[in-house]
């Protein structure tokens, strides 16, 4: 009588590369190996299958897996570090993408590339916040929002009263105070059905201040935490830099000493010229659309009220002047202000005002 050997699947000491096209509903999944792809499928949107999947098929082997980042956070990166997969997040910029690829676009392409990508290591991850971190951004971000949808409604309450033709005196000076506000509420329209829309404007307006209100206090504690207690100080010498922008500043970065070179730094804050070099013509162009949208805006609003409360970047700023226009050199002021920041955070030293350097 003879038996029969079973052989068990073994793929120890072997890399399996994976490109993830993550979508709501489901995933393109490509696996490939160090010689040739394997196959390509796609799975509903949840990290444990894929893992499953994993351990059933390719028992032992080391995984690697890299997906575009996008709606999902860094979400389905921590889930499948969980299971052990090294996972990595890449912007959407950073994917080469061919002619043919861009007219012949699907999931299964989108997920295939990725997989070579992840298998030659021709790529580079962005940085990836731990939970706490996200979060405490998000409060940040969630303030700002606030801001901006109260901005908007006070939009829609002047082009309310300028299309139904009343005025109210002083309308355009006049600060948004509570005292206002009720004046606005006094006023009324032909119909209930006009006062019951200007209505609506005011409560929504109201509504979002006692948001604000509400973050405001919450960001103000977490400004006590130990995580960002002595950088605040340090921030907050900084002329034109509150508690708000300061908190903004902090939660965004994240660890100052990531960034290995200042370009770096102002790369990640969206500061830097689109550059078209070929032969002999060098062309420089308006600043980038790439970096972090939560930054730059504010960092440009700290660099305007800066040059007015630090004489050396007043002086910097007159230089700049004559050779172009306000909008450019202040982007120039941006640059030297965000220099002194992270100087100020890696140097654990307050700002020192008047110095040129």
């Amino acid at each position: 009588m003879t038996t029969s050997k079973t052989k068990v699947l073994d793929f120890s000491g072997q890399t399996i590369f994976i490109g993830l096209d993550v979508h709501y509903k489901s995933w393109a999944v490509t696996l490939q190996s160090e010689e040739f792809e394997i196959k390509t499928f796609s799975q509903p949107s949840k990290a444990m299958i894929l893992t499953n999947y994993l351990q059933e098929h390719y028992p032992g082997a080391k995984c690697k897996a890299v997906y575009e980042a996008g709606f999902c956070g860094f979400n389905i990166q921590r889930e499948l570090a969980l299971q052990g997969i090294d996972c990595e997040v890449i912007h959407p910029a950073d994917v080469p993408t061919s002619d043919k690829e861009k007219r012949q676009k699907t999931d299964k392409i989108d997920s295939r590339k990725l997989a070579r990508m992840c298998k030659n290591n021709d790529m580079k991850g962005i940085y990836v916040p731990d939970i706490e971190l996200q979060e405490e951004r998000n409060l940040l971000r969630a303030r700002q929002k606030i801001v901006r949808d109260k901005t908007r409604v006070k939009n829609r309450v002047k082009s309310y009263l300028k299309f139904q033709g009343v005025e109210i005196e002083g309308f355009e000076n006049r600060q948004w105070t509570k005292k206002y506000i009720e004046i606005l509420r006094k006023t009324n329209f032909s119909t209930n059905a006009g006062n019951c829309a200007f209505s609506a404007y005011l409560d929504e307006l109201e509504y979002l201040g006692q948001q604000e209100i509400k973050l405001d206090a919450q960001i103000k504690q977490l400004s006590q935490s130990e995580r960002y207690r002595e950088n605040l100080v340090l921030l907050s010498s900084v002329p034109s830099i509150g508690l708000i922008s300061a908190m903004t500043f902090l939660t965004e970065i994240g660890d100052i000493n990531r960034f290995e070179k200042f370009d770096d730094l102002c790369s990640y804050f969206g500061i830097v010229p689109n550059c078209h070099s070929s032969g002999e013509i060098e062309k420089v162009g308006y600043i980038t659309k790439r970096g972090n949208q939560f930054l730059k805006s504010i960092l440009i609003e700290c660099a305007w009220v800066a040059v007015r409360k630090d004489p050396a970047l007043l002086q910097c700023y007159k230089e700049l002047l004559p050779r172009m226009n306000g909008n450019k050199a202040i982007i120039r002021i941006a640059r030297r202000l965000l220099s002194r920041i992270r100087h100020v955070l890696m140097n654990k030293e307050k700002y020192r005002i008047g110095m040129m350097k």
